[in-house]
């Protein structure tokens, strides 16, 4: 649709546009996908400066390729916005809490990558991304600043509550008022530039099968051996299915032979896609004191049976 779709009445008459949203990325909830359906955390996003990386949390064993995220509200924690609307404009605070089972605000969390909490926000239209680390309130209420452009967003909050340790990822919708122009996503490439640093992406997804990906970075065509580490990792990656925005599971990928990760050029991961479609990939690195982000965009193909 070529005409700026007019979103300053957000709200419930979002509901009305789900059924053609996901032509426009103004999605209210997920699509192709029931709203239970079971999620994994997608945590473990890290290419982590120490060896090993952290085991599967218990609920993932049975479908640990599944997206996560794609929930509001999972073994009795649900993720509760405090305006479900936000005016456009950089810096618009954002504020939430993540409920527990006995209905209040969670206080206690386990520290994953360095912090007790992440939040991904990104546009339907998969622009906007920001990965960021609110901050909270005594009364249990996260805080945060966001860049917002006008359309439909989606947050994910990525936790561990300290009750039972388990990672989480739950997903809330948040619209943006104004005049909102969906972007179609950049066509599929093995290279991305971000700041003068040049991406470069090893690895294809195949659906349904655990696919490493490797990151190779350089600026002015000096490959990078001194990437700092942020979040306690010298990268992190995470990966969002077009449509319904389902967040894929990431986890590092271990050096041979067991060696400590080395701070570039190359970052490694192992993900499993779901389906067969469209991702985007967001890779957040840390060079001269300061977090990028590339971005690319994957077709993922079918898994294709092998006869002997």
């Amino acid at each position: 649709m070529n005409t700026p779709v007019k979103l300053a009445a957000f709200g419930v008459g979002l509901l009305a546009l789900f059924g053609a949203a996901t032509g426009l990325g103004a999605v209210v909830g997920p699509v192709g996908a029931a709203a239970d359906e079971p999620s994994s955390a997608g945590h473990d996003m890290g290419s982590q400066p120490g060896a090993g990386h952290q085991e599967q949390a218990p609920h993932e064993a049975a479908g640990a390729h599944l997206p996560a995220g794609l929930v509001v509200s999972e073994d009795g924690y649900t993720l509760v916005l405090d305006q479900p609307t936000l005016p456009a404009g950089a810096g618009v605070p954002l504020a939430f809490r993540i409920e527990g089972p006995d209905g209040h605000a969670v206080a206690d969390y386990e520290v994953r990558h360095d912090e007790d909490l992440h939040l991904i926000a990104v546009r339907r239209d998969l622009t906007g991304y920001q990965h960021v680390h609110p901050e909270q309130d005594a009364d249990g209420v996260w805080r945060v600043p966001l860049d917002l452009s006008p359309g439909s967003w989606r947050v994910f909050a990525d936790f561990a509550a300290s009750a039972d340790g388990e990672d989480r990822v739950l997903g809330a919708e948040l619209a943006v008022g104004g005049e909102y122009a969906p972007q179609p996503l950049p066509a599929p490439a093995a290279v991305a530039e971000v700041d003068g640093y040049t991406v470069v992406l090893d690895g294809a997804l195949t659906a349904g099968e655990e696919t490493e990906l490797r990151f190779g970075i350089s600026r002015d065509g000096v490959p990078v051996t001194d990437l700092e580490s942020y979040l306690g990792a010298y990268g992190h990656l995470v990966a969002l299915r077009q449509g319904d925005l389902g967040y894929l599971h990431v986890h590092p990928s271990d050096p041979p032979g067991g060696a400590a990760p080395a701070p570039g050029p190359n970052v490694g991961f192992a993900t499993t896609a779901p389906s067969a479609g469209t991702y985007r990939l967001f890779l957040d690195f840390k060079h001269g004191d300061v977090v990028r982000t590339a971005a690319f965009t994957v077709t993922v193909g079918a898994h294709e049976e092998h006869g002997s």
